[in-house]
């Protein structure tokens, strides 16, 4: 965007800096620049093995679909119909090289991942969080599973509110390296984050609730349980396997944890290569059990009585492994991110579609109810050629 951090240095207005990198305008430099602001973990890809789209020609020319692009602060989108690259735009900044931050799109990478490290026997669902994490026991989460941990349905007490300027929010932003710290204020780190959390304010099991230090806690789980770098494990499961064009990487705390519930950044085509690899069953690299698994599973009534559904007024929703499922004929799986970022995938028309945003709000319900529309057009569209 012209004034964002241009020149040497650049004017302080025009500064992205880890104090305002997640508000708008600086936002639009900030989400494809995040390891440039927070430290990182490289997610390789193997240069050898990549595997690209063919490219097909699609017409969207159409002033409704125009409309959705502008309205919706489209940093960039992907469409693939059949596993042909129909449609590719860049805006803001961001180019087909680019990597560009997740957001919680990056939770449904760490589901499957989950997926992969299940069906090779390396995680148990059932397994209790302090069986594998014994510091853990005097926290909140003791009781609660991994599978809990997954479908977001913990009893732990924490207010996820994007807008908080104080409070518990703001310390697990500080932990996670996301925010800065304050002067005379000692450097936090995630691990010791969750030791703060012993309050609960409903039972294990119960109703969703979004909550996302649960992410990152499955991502110490799946490091204690396996033994591996989440990083690592994510490149040598998923990303090499996959073919992606290019590294991806994960931001990290002061001591080396990863942020799993936000912060892995990817570009747009290997973002979309992960759904066309849903898209045609896993490919052997996810179990096809576990994407069907993702589309039937979870439980509409913890959804219906879960935090999330204002979001999604009147929809057949469910939330399985990290994933939004919508309820249809055929039904979609979607991975969403705050400011815009999300992952659609219609496996049984063989529809994938990626975005990155750079909205204004973390979560603007209006655009979001935009969004599902122009996705909806879509796939009628699509599912007619």
């Amino acid at each position: 965007m012209t004034g964002l951090m241009e020149g040497f240095p650049p004017e302080p207005g025009g500064q992205v800096t880890l104090a305002n990198w997640r508000a708008s305008p600086f936002n639009r430099w900030g989400f494809h620049h995040v390891r440039e602001l927070i430290a990182s973990a490289d997610i390789p890809n193997d240069f050898r093995r990549v595997s690209t789209f063919e490219e097909g020609q699609g017409e969207f020319a159409m002033p409704w679909f125009r409309d959705f692009v502008a309205k919706t602060d489209t940093d960039a989108l992907a469409i693939v119909h059949r596993g042909r690259l129909v449609f590719e735009h860049y805006a803001n900044g961001t180019t087909a090289e680019t990597p560009h931050i997740l957001m919680s799109v990056s939770k449904s990478m760490l589901g499957l991942l989950v997926g992969v490290l299940a069906s090779r026997k390396a995680l148990a669902l059932d397994a209790r969080v302090v069986d594998i994490l014994p510091e853990l026991q005097d926290t909140a989460y003791r009781g609660a599973t991994v599978r809990q941990l997954l479908d977001m349905r913990t009893g732990v007490a924490f207010d996820e509110d994007y807008l908080a300027t104080s409070g518990p929010m703001i310390a697990y932003r500080k932990s996670t390296g996301w925010n800065p710290v304050e002067a005379g204020e000692a450097p936090s780190d995630l691990r010791s984050f969750f030791k703060l959390l012993t309050q609960s304010d409903r039972a294990h099991g119960g109703p969703f609730r979004y909550t996302s230090p649960n992410t990152d806690l499955l991502g110490w789980v799946i490091e204690r349980a396996t033994g591996g770098r989440y990083a690592d494990l994510m490149s040598e499961l998923l990303w090499k396997p996959l073919g992606a064009e290019r590294s991806a990487y994960i931001t990290v705390d002061r001591l080396g944890a990863p942020r799993c519930a936000g912060g892995m950044c990817t570009t747009l085509r290997d973002l979309a290569g992960v759904g066309q690899m849903m898209v045609e069953g896993g490919r052997g690299i996810v179990p096809r059990e576990w994407l069907d698994d993702l589309e039937r599973g979870g439980e509409r009534a913890a959804w219906d009585a879960g935090n999330f559904a204002y979001i999604f007024p009147g929809l057949p929703m469910r939330y399985r492994a990290k994933w939004y499922a919508l309820d249809g004929e055929p039904p979609m799986l979607f991975g969403w991110g705050i400011h815009g970022q999300h992952l659609f995938v219609d496996r049984m028309r063989g529809i994938v579609i990626a975005k990155f945003s750079s909205q204004a709000q973390p979560v603007d319900v209006a655009l979001m109810q935009v969004t599902l529309q122009a996705i909806a057009r879509l796939r009628t569209t699509l599912a007619g050629r």
